[in-house]
């Protein structure tokens, strides 16, 4: 792959240096849990709070989000998303503490995990992202809203919710029916196992595996072709395919009835053994009830 002339050395908009590979223009978001950088016309969102494993509560969405506008404002073609260097685990996925603990949908239209992946998912610009370490719950969905994924052998991906009693909402399966195989995704849901890098790029939830020395390069230099390309061919391109795999015709009464069956689940006790097991560091003990 040639690198493109996007990541060369030169001035940014900013007028500051973004010679050698170096991030141009770093911010902080989020109490700094959140960080954007650019190499030429491509933004870098950095995932950086390592005490938390990135674990996305309201205030690392929101970052996200914030981060996202921040970048469009810069006239940025591609944004790569990726965790701080030297994580082993991505993102630890929806933070549990920020769950409520019944009567309320978990995964409702106006949680900020819900509005983070919308932003991403009409973002205008392609969204790359780049995986080194574990991708666990919430943050697989993440990782399915982005336009692309580039992963090292050490990525894997779980969906957890099952270990949780958690019933994951109709928006986030039709985001993992649109990548993946029916089957796959309900042994996925059901077992909570994860799937390593390998089956992952055969299944082509990963676009590219490529060696963990190379990895950050390699995407970068895949962002920066893409972002030579015409942009509004781009944004009309994406947002066609968002429309068509986003929007599935559903009867009234079907939806109705699917929630019904959530708010049973949501309402369980079984969810909140989920969830007083996972802060007790115990296994749960699921009744069915």
């Amino acid at each position: 792959m040639e690198t493109s002339a996007v990541l060369a050395s030169a001035e940014d908009r900013d007028g500051k240096a973004g010679t050698g590979g170096a991030l141009a223009g770093t911010d902080g978001l989020a109490g700094g849990t959140v960080r954007t950088g650019v190499y030429g016309q491509v933004g870098v969102i950095t995932l950086d709070d390592q005490r938390h494993r990135n674990a996305i509560g309201a205030q690392m969405a929101n970052g996200v989000v914030a981060a996202l506008e921040s970048l469009r404002a810069r006239h940025v073609r591609v944004v790569v998303l990726r965790a701080a260097a030297g994580m082993d685990v991505w993102s630890a996925g929806h933070d549990i503490d920020e769950l409520p603990r019944g009567r309320r949908d978990p995964l409702g239209y106006n949680d900020s995990l819900e509005e983070m992946l919308r932003a991403i998912r009409t973002f205008p610009m392609p969204v790359v992202a780049m995986v080194h370490g574990t991708v666990w719950g919430g943050a697989m969905d993440l990782v399915l809203s982005c336009d692309l994924v580039t992963a090292d052998e050490t990525a894997s991906f779980a969906i957890t919710a099952a270990n949780l009693g958690l019933p994951y909402n109709t928006t986030g399966l039709l985001h993992f029916l649109g990548r993946l195989p029916v089957n796959l995704v309900k042994e996925m849901f059901f077992t909570a196992a994860p799937l390593d890098a390998k089956k992952a790029r055969e299944c082509l939830l990963v676009n590219h595996l490529v060696g963990s020395a190379e990895l950050e390069a390699f995407t970068l230099e895949l962002a920066a072709i893409m972002a030579a390309k015409s942009p509004m061919a781009i944004a009309v391109i994406k947002e066609q395919l968002r429309v068509l795999t986003d929007y599935q015709p559903i009867a009234a009464q079907v939806y109705e009835r699917i929630q019904g069956l959530r708010r049973e689940a949501y309402d369980s006790s079984d969810y909140l053994e989920g969830l007083n097991a996972f802060a007790e560091k115990r296994p749960p003990i699921f009744r069915g009830t």
